[in-house]
């Protein structure tokens, strides 16, 4: 049976994995917008990101619009591969 990765398998991070995954190769996301799109407090999303930043599946780029800080968020490409692997694997498990 095909193991699933505990770092991904995590419902908010699943959910935040499979928001960042329909993005394009390469494109950002601002925290704001995904924190919207999934209804997610501010600290819980935070939270959730660190442990797919510290797993090297997401990328956290804090730069300033004017004098506004802004955190742009994307998945590094071991983080598109470990999704695409998680999906393959739970196909496998659901049996297609």
């Amino acid at each position: 049976m095909a193991e699933l990765d505990p770092v991904i398998h995590a419902q908010a991070r699943l959910r935040i994995m499979a928001a960042l995954a329909t993005r394009e190769v390469g494109e950002s996301v601002a925290f704001p917008r995904l924190q919207e799109l999934l209804a997610m407090t501010a600290g819980n999303l935070s939270t959730h990101l660190r442990k797919l930043e510290d797993a090297d599946y997401v990328e956290v780029e804090k730069t300033f619009s004017g004098r506004t800080p802004v955190t742009y968020l994307s998945l590094t490409r071991t983080g598109r591969r470990a999704f695409e692997d998680y999906m393959d694997s739970l196909r496998s498990l659901l049996g297609q």
